[in-house]
């Protein structure tokens, strides 16, 4: 995943979404009302948040009955806060 600047990368990666994928990957919550519960946090922003996030294709919701459960389906998260351009030859660290 690629970001444009740091303004981008914060808007969608801050100590609250590090909190929910933390909560997510290792607690592996049943819905998004416990993943709220296990954070301390409004179910209504926790759902905005990782729907947001599902959109990004960093975390899947996995339909449990009523439920949608948010899972982190990768070992890690590497993340690049600026595109590269086309003439650019660093690797992404």
């Amino acid at each position: 995943m690629t970001f444009a600047n740091e303004k981008q990368l914060g808007s969608v990666f801050d100590e609250r979404t590090y909190a929910l994928l933390r909560v997510v990957r290792e607690n592996s919550p049943d819905s998004i009302r416990e993943t709220a519960r296990l954070v301390g946090r409004d179910v209504k922003n926790v759902h905005r948040e990782l729907t947001k996030l599902e959109a990004l294709g960093i975390i899947r919701f996995e339909k449990d009955g009523q439920s949608k459960r948010p899972v982190f389906p990768y070992d890690d998260l590497f993340i690049s806060p600026f595109a590269h351009d086309a003439g650019d030859t660093a690797a992404p660290v």
